[in-house]
């Protein structure tokens, strides 16, 4: 008696597998095509390609113009990393053929995986072609712009799969929706995909992408409550901590946001970023000394962190501490971190230690970056000014009030020189 697949596989779900797979074997030898189709189908199912596309192949031979068996082949084939091949059975069904579409999606997935994204664009847009209200396609097209970064291409289309009413199987349309309204700046939008969004799948991803466009908008409450979700369920996603400082921050509550900071840096002692979270804290809570030594800390770690190094040296600035302004910009350079900040904080530092020669290099060194800068011009003009130079000082100290009309104590300054002379 002849024993069918069905009872094969009840065998296998009892778990005595390696008899199956012999039973299964001996079956093939006096199967039907039906038969044959059922066992290529179980093999499958059991991760056994290298058996399943023989049999799939055999049953081409027989219904050449069956494109689900096209599309099988390819299948398994990618399962065996023949990419090649399995673009080649794609390429055969035709346009008639009622897979067609789910064809020209599996050659869209394996054109983008080889990188011809091009490629990949034009076969999703034939077959939205072939069935422009096909939902699949809509969401298809839609989540491959997405991929691709190119968020305002996808939105039109996934807003068409959403109301021809799609789901994805794995996944969320309203989250890639959420992602795609955020990424182009239009977050209230975004806000209201990513409320239904996590409610159906709480992801990290998902959390995050809700607190940081909740964020954008100074919705502080909802940013700190998905932020904190994120937290809980993932303590090692880094990437939250600078984001959820700055939500209690937006609430005032600075204690929390530096216990934040701690909680960040126990996960990545080396985030150089939460070093400079925590010192921008400490500067706002009094506590200058610590302040300090966190944004050293940022800049041992990454000294092109531009950030640590303007808040320490506007710090070491009110507190005329200029000795420390010179050693660190004079360390920057040396390593070839250069921005025109630093040259006017040197400046500046030099000016306030009579060293008015590397002073007025350091001015003159950056007065084309700071051409509309006011706040450069009226100390530059003063600089100059200090040591003399009336006239030079005149000319900057009025390109300064052209920009700050309002003014009155450099209209005066003005005045008075002009009156002098």
């Amino acid at each position: 008696m002849k024993n069918n697949v069905e009872d094969i596989m009840e065998i296998i779900q009892k778990g005595d597998t390696e008899k199956g797979l012999k039973m299964l074997d001996e079956l093939e030898g006096q199967a039907d095509h039906q038969e044959k189709y059922d066992i290529a189908q179980l093999y499958d199912e059991l991760g056994r390609p290298d058996k399943a596309k023989p049999i799939i192949e055999d049953l081409i031979t027989n219904y050449p113009d069956e494109g689900e068996l096209f599309t099988i082949a390819a299948e398994l084939a990618v399962d065996l990393d023949q990419e090649e091949e399995a673009i080649e059975w794609l390429l055969e069904v035709k346009k008639e053929d009622q897979v067609f579409i789910r064809a020209q999606m599996l050659l869209a997935d394996l054109y983008q995986l080889q990188g011809l994204d091009e490629v990949a664009e034009t076969k999703l847009k034939t077959a939205l072609q072939e069935s422009p209200e096909e939902p699949v396609l809509l969401a298809g097209l839609g989540d491959y712009y997405l991929e691709r970064g190119d968020f305002s291409k996808s939105i039109p289309y996934l807003k068409q799969a959403e109301r021809q009413g799609f789901e994805f199987p794995e996944g969320s349309l309203d989250l890639r929706l959420a992602e795609a309204y955020s990424s182009t700046g239009e977050f209230e939008d975004a806000l209201s995909y990513y409320e239904r969004g996590v409610k159906e799948k709480k992801e990290p991803h998902a959390l995050f992408g809700y607190g940081y466009t909740a964020l954008q908008i100074g919705e502080y409450k909802i940013a700190v409550e998905q932020l904190e979700k994120l937290k809980d369920m993932d303590p090692e996603f880094v990437t939250l901590y600078p984001y959820l400082i700055r939500a209690y921050e937006g609430i005032e509550n600075y204690d929390k946001a530096l216990q934040v900071t701690e909680n960040g840096l126990s996960v990545d002692e080396y985030n150089d970023v939460l070093y400079v979270e925590a010192g921008k804290l400490q500067m706002a809570l009094g506590n200058e000394s610590v302040a300090e030594d966190r944004l050293r800390e940022a800049i041992s770690l990454n000294p092109s962190n531009i950030e640590a190094a303007y808040t320490v040296l506007e710090l070491w600035n009110k507190q005329e501490d200029f000795d420390s302004i010179i050693d660190l910009v004079s360390y920057l350079k040396e390593i070839g971190e250069d921005d025109p900040r630093f040259d006017w904080y040197y400046g500046k530092a030099m000016w306030e230690s009579e060293d008015f020669e590397k002073a007025n290099q350091a001015y003159n060194s950056i007065q084309t970056e700071y051409a509309e800068n006011e706040e450069f011009l009226e100390d530059y003009g003063r600089l100059l000014l200090e040591q003399g130079y009336r006239k030079d000082a005149l000319t900057y100290l009025k390109k300064a009030v052209l920009l700050q009309p309002a003014n009155e104590t450099l209209q005066e300054l003005i005045s008075d020189l002009e009156n002098d002379d």
